[in-house]
């Protein structure tokens, strides 16, 4: 190539240059659509609008059912009554912040006795425990108790909190008077844990849970232990088979932020 072949080159790649930068950075800018999980559409590899892949939202449609596995009320005292519901989640990277439920107590003949609305969350990977204690019954005798979701579940792609807390040393005194549940909790993890609940249930010799309570405990260290305490004010009526804890924690997003 001759020399005035390369200067007319050289000064065409240079006119190229010229218009790429002056117009067609701009223009990429001005087409790029940024990737995001609050722009109504279903892109990104989402499996449903603004749901999955990147998106701290998921889709419910590709998660594994929840269960309800029972759900059961018990006497604490005259006019008094308690409610607990079991509900499994499977999934063990997905949760629900917030979700409002209701309970309903009803007695041999079908018949309302008594509801208790509330708010709960539910924990990735296992059971979480909802618990209503001191639910007026009046002089009536319940036989049934309905639980259910009184709205939409959001899930959510989470992590159980609750996973760092090991309990040990279970035990139950007094039985037969005024009975008492200890059980010592450490916390596994190297971060305080604030205002943890614990819910614990009692089960007869036959596997049919008869009574439940529930304690919070406001911290715990890094590494630390702790006592948990739960009371009953009246006798258990049947013999103790086997004694469920459960550590409850609002579920935490693993996705540090959306895009």
């Amino acid at each position: 190539m001759s020399w005035a072949s390369r200067r007319r080159t050289t000064y065409l790649a240079g006119i190229g240059m010229f218009f790429a930068l002056t117009f067609g950075i701009p223009l990429a800018v001005w087409l790029y659509e940024p990737s995001t999980c609050f722009d109504g559409k279903q892109n990104q590899g989402e499996t449903a609008v603004d749901k999955g892949s990147p998106c701290s939202l998921l889709d419910e449609r590709t998660l594994t059912p929840y269960a309800v596995l029972w759900s059961r009320s018990f006497q604490v005292r005259e006019g008094a009554h308690g409610a607990v519901v079991y509900i499994e989640n499977p999934n063990n990277e997905a949760g629900v912040r917030r979700a409002t439920y209701r309970f309903g107590l009803y007695d041999n003949r079908n018949i309302l006795v008594a509801t208790r609305e509330g708010t709960t969350f539910i924990m990735p990977g296992g059971i979480t425990p909802i618990f209503e204690g001191a639910i007026d019954t009046g002089n009536r005798t319940v036989a049934r108790t309905y639980f259910e979701f009184t709205g939409p579940l959001v899930w959510e792609r989470t992590t159980n909190a609750a996973e760092a807390l090991t309990i040990r040393n279970k035990q139950m005194f007094n039985t037969n008077e005024s009975p008492r549940f200890t059980a010592t909790v450490k916390n596994e993890s190297v971060a305080e844990i604030r205002n943890v609940s614990f819910v614990a249930v009692v089960f007869d010799t036959a596997g049919n849970a008869f009574a439940a309570s529930e304690t919070l405990l406001s911290h715990i260290a890094p590494d630390a232990k702790h006592e948990i305490v739960f009371t009953w004010p009246e006798p258990f009526r049947f013999a103790v088979g086997r004694l469920d804890i459960f550590p409850r924690l609002p579920p935490t997003s693993s996705i540090a932020g959306s895009r």
